[in-house]
């Protein structure tokens, strides 16, 4: 795809990263500000609170990647404001609280703010399209150096579908915004990658997990290739405000964005619905700060749905969930297979592989969930277009109202939960775990999963044309459904009968994991892991398609 800006000095996240120092003394005055008009006392209490929590963090949760300093930093904060105030409310004292704030909301701004190499990004195209080819890709013998390197080869396997050309001449003249779902850490990289590659934008600033630093290599790259880090570990107000002021600037500023609405991976995999409001409501205070400005830019909101075949983490990622949710009747999974024999197991795999993922974009709205145009207009509901700056007037002026705009916020989720639901995609890989699961309870009579894991996996079967009939009839209710309101069937599948569905499913479900998470043993289906048939079946639970009745017509 053509390079909206071919030349990478053009970059607005290049030119942030050059002006780094001044971008974090502006988030720094921005943060101070808003807490240097509290009271003394509400001011004492969240710098006491944030010490409190900081050093019991460190204590309880230490990762290899926090500064070696740590407990020394905040056990000398804690040694001055226990020393140098009280509760007279002094002058001296009050002065003393505001040194404290500043040099926690340095702290953390220092170790927020990202940057960005030329140099860096231009040896990651190459590396990753090696590293991604390596992972969706099969090994093709003595060709593979030539094809694993292939960028035009590599986008083959990232499918894009939605409004691209639309998404592209919005992206020239505004400022994007991208949301995607989240289920892998692998993320951040593959939406990057996509979005450079297969849509031709510049580079984005997006949110890594400050334990994803724990890794060297990891490390080295997301420091250059403009992430921010994001310390979920750190509750108190003063970091939660730091990092939501560095998104507003830097949206304000024209960069692009990418952050996932969802806070941090589905561990279900259950497609996500409950968004967080936090950095959502920063691309309002952004384009609050725009129209301020007298600026015609507007921020731009893409929702993504990532659609997988499978997840790397997804053994994890289950039990996490189940361990949540099911408490005292969850179990943890003892099976093991010896080091050498994984180890075995996975190079082949490994070398066999064969799959994609598809990247369906949803339709830009603007921050308060109007669609828009290809100008960037916005458009109402009933078809009228809208004046942005109006949203935000009180009378004739432009003014801050943060109850308003927590609502506006609300309504913004609301739209963007809506478009993934419009854009996921019903993958055969989904379908097969889909309706195996369902007909698993269904033969054993059983309401959960917890009450399947009483079974062995030995124990467990299903004939193989019952699940082809199923999936001859789940592929029609997901095409009928396909209205506007609710997911669609992957195009690839409608051509297909369930015998070929359950071929490719098969295929794409055991294209990682070690253990299978369905088999075909003779004419009877098979699992040697429930858990991940269950993570699998997940991404399509919540679109109704348990209620059809068809399910009843077939015969056990």
């Amino acid at each position: 795809m053509k390079q909206l800006f071919p030349d990478l000095k053009d970059w607005p996240i290049h030119k942030l990263s050059e002006k780094r120092a001044e971008l974090i003394n502006e988030i720094n005055e921005v943060t101070y500000n808003i807490f240097v008009s509290y009271e003394y006392q509400n001011l004492h209490e969240v710098v006491s609170k944030t010490i409190f929590q900081e050093k019991n963090r460190v204590k309880n949760t230490p990762w290899p990647v926090d500064p070696p300093n740590e407990i020394l930093f905040w056990n000398k904060l804690q040694k001055r404001l226990a020393e140098e105030t009280d509760t007279s409310q002094s002058e001296n004292n009050r002065l003393i609280l505001e040194e404290l704030l500043r040099i926690i909301i340095n702290r953390y701004t220092q170790e927020i703010v990202g940057s960005f190499k030329i140099n860096t990004f231009l040896f990651a195209r190459i590396f990753l399209t090696i590293f991604f080819n390596a992972i969706f890709n099969p090994f093709r013998g003595k060709h593979a150096l030539t094809f694993w390197t292939s960028a035009e080869l590599m986008t083959k396997k990232l499918r894009v579908e939605g409004p691209i050309e639309e998404i592209r001449t919005l992206c020239k003249d505004h400022i994007p915004v991208v949301v995607p779902t989240h289920s892998s850490n692998l993320d951040s990289i593959l939406i990057g990658y996509v979005l450079y590659f297969n849509l031709g934008l510049p580079g984005f600033a997006y949110g890594a997990g400050l334990n994803l630093y724990n890794f060297g290599l990891a490390a080295y790259f997301m420091n250059r290739l403009g992430a921010y880090r994001v310390d979920r570990r750190k509750k108190n107000l003063i970091y939660l405000e730091c990092l939501k002021t560095m998104s507003q600037i830097i949206i304000s500023k024209g960069t692009n964005s990418i952050f996932f609405p969802g806070g941090t991976r589905s561990r279900s995999n259950h497609l996500e619905q409950k968004l967080k409001l936090g950095l959502l409501s920063t691309t309002i205070h952004a384009q609050r700060n725009l129209c301020e400005s007298g600026s015609n830019k507007r921020v731009v909101i893409i929702p993504l749905v990532v659609n997988n075949h499978f997840v790397l983490e997804a053994p994890t990622l289950i039990n996490e969930h189940m361990r949540s949710v099911g408490k005292e009747q969850f179990r943890k999974d003892r099976r093991k297979l010896g080091f050498y024999k994984r180890y075995i197991k996975y190079y082949f795999q490994f070398l066999k592989r064969d799959t994609e993922v598809v990247f369906k974009f949803g339709h830009p709205i603007d921050v308060f969930g109007n669609q828009m145009d290809i100008h960037g207009n916005s458009q109402h509901k009933s078809g009228k277009t809208v004046n942005l700056e109006d949203y935000f007037k009180i009378g004739d002026q432009i003014i801050q109202d943060d109850q308003r705009e927590s609502e506006y916020t609300r309504i913004l989720a609301d739209s963007i939960s809506q478009s993934y639901r419009n854009n996921t995609l019903a993958l055969d890989s989904q379908l097969v775990a889909y309706a195996c699961y369902h007909l698993f309870l269904r033969k054993y009579k059983e309401q959960d999963v917890f009450n399947l894991l009483k079974y062995k996996p030995d124990e467990l079967d299903l004939p193989r044309q019952l699940v082809e009939d199923a999936l001859d009839h789940l592929k029609i209710v997901v095409l009928e459904s396909s209205n506007g309101d609710k997911f669609g069937l992957d195009q690839r599948l409608i051509h297909k009968t369930g015998t070929e569905i359950l071929e490719s499913g098969l295929k794409n479900l055991n294209v990682f994991h070690l253990d299978k998470v369905l088999y075909l043993a003779g004419d009877e289906l098979k699992t040697e892991n429930l858990r991940l048939l269950y993570f699998y079946h997940n991404r399509l639970d919540g679109f109704g398609l348990e209620d059809h009745p068809f399910w009843k017509e077939l015969v056990l």
